[in-house]
């Protein structure tokens, strides 16, 4: 999966899927066989890199209802894989809320049947930290690091984690408030947003790596060249 900032992948090691997350390195893929690579983008894809067409995951090919074509990949793909577990654990549910905290946090509403009812998108966390850092003159972008505690730090940097936190936590809060269904986390910054939510007594079902798991769910029953990486 071609991701806005890092690439993520999947691969079966000894019947078990191992999974990835790791910055673009176009140079380091010049040699490698693409060909039993099942893939799919939201990101830009590199020029040097021969991925064959036949291989791509499309919106046409996630088995949910009423898809827009517009919609991102990942987004339908951790919706489809966290539909195929909520079905699974046996309990009763009218649809699902699924956040993605990745790049770009997205919240998608989806039905028990599987049909897709819209959502909502947001800056991610170093996405907001970058914006205040460029579209600021005094404002320089914290990097990562830890978040303290403190829910009003007084130093910059960590006021800027937290409040970019903060937001990221309020929009998942109030969105489940007025949607009303179980909050399925999946993406790079869901451990962050996971261990915030159950502090505030907000139940989870936290599961890092949907969007890969719902691309191994659809190879493995529907029509799409098998492979061992994704």
């Amino acid at each position: 999966m071609i991701g806005n900032s890092r690439w993520h992948w999947a691969e079966l090691r000894d019947g078990q899927w191992a999974y990835q997350h790791k910055e673009p390195n176009p140079t380091k893929l010049k040699s490698f066989n693409f060909s039993t690579l099942t893939w799919a983008a939201v990101g830009v894809i590199p020029n040097n890199i021969n991925l064959p067409i036949r291989n791509k995951l499309a919106i046409t090919d996630v088995p949910l209802k009423e898809l827009p074509s517009w919609i991102g990949i990942d987004r339908a793909l951790a919706s489809w894989g966290a539909l195929i577990r909520a079905k699974s654990l046996k309990t009763t549910f009218t649809g699902l809320l699924v956040a993605d905290a990745g790049t770009v946090l997205s919240i998608t509403r989806i039905t028990q049947d599987g049909s897709f009812l819209g959502g909502q998108l947001a800056a991610g966390f170093r996405l907001q930290l970058k914006a205040m850092s460029t579209g600021t003159v005094q404002l320089n972008d914290p990097g990562n690091g830890i978040i303290m505690d403190n829910p009003f730090p007084s130093k910059t940097e960590e006021a800027m984690k937290r409040g970019s936190l903060q937001s990221l936590i309020g929009t998942i809060i109030e969105a489940q408030k007025i949607a009303n269904l179980p909050l399925w986390l999946c993406g790079g910054d869901s451990e962050l947003l996971f261990k915030a939510l159950r502090h505030q007594g907000i139940e989870v079902h936290h599961y890092p790596n949907l969007a890969l798991e719902g691309m191994i769910d659809i190879q493995k029953n529907y029509s799409i060249p098998k492979s061992e990486r994704i």
